[in-house]
């Protein structure tokens, strides 16, 4: 069983060699560089107490001045293997975090080690964009997002220009990239 310790050395591993390295998020180096990126475990094997936990992060996240932590990442790797569960659940989560009044104030994006956009084949490299070693919510201030997506030129571009930088890594790449889970004693 994945120890929390575990989850988040892993889950920072996959941040630094995949969305950090590969660049697939042009934002994530600056907060990781700052020490404003905050990552928690829901250490249950449901979900039964997940979005409280999420509704907590929320509200601990937007207590403390975004200098000191600008972004929450809540691992899960014990619930919500599959996919299409957990893509539900996300949005029974952003209905809750509306209802918690945090719309305009927070987004919540999703990762998981089995992601697949809409219309593509399981296989296709693509996915892994926002494939992480465990299901992962991160919850994102909306003012933090604006602010980089104006300081960044051709934002919308992002995406196109990860799919295509993926596809040059192809599956062998992102396999040598060694971001998925790892058992406590095999730590790399």
């Amino acid at each position: 069983m994945t120890t929390p310790s575990q989850a988040v050395a892993d889950t920072l591993r996959w941040m630094e060699r995949a969305v950090i390295g590969l660049n697939l998020c042009p934002f994530a180096k600056a907060v990781r560089a700052k020490g404003q990126v905050h990552v928690a475990v829901y250490p249950a094997d449901d979900e039964g107490g997940l979005l409280e936990a999420l509704l907590t992060e929320a509200d601990d996240l937007l207590r403390l001045d975004p200098a000191e932590r600008d972004t929450t990442l809540l691992v899960v790797p014990h619930a919500l293997h599959d996919f299409l569960a957990f893509n539900d659940w996300v949005g029974w989560a952003e209905r809750g975090l509306r209802r918690a009044g945090h719309e305009g104030v927070l987004q919540l994006a999703s990762f998981h080690p089995r992601f697949q956009f809409a219309g593509t084949r399981a296989a296709d490299i693509g996915n892994a964009t926002n494939r992480s070693p465990y299901p992962t919510l991160h919850l994102l201030r909306e003012d933090s997002v604006e602010r980089a997506v104006q300081a960044f030129p051709d934002a919308a571009e992002i995406f196109e220009r990860n799919i295509e930088r993926l596809e040059a890594l192809g599956d062998a790449g992102w396999q040598a990239l060694d971001v998925g889970p790892h058992d406590e004693g095999t730590r790399p």
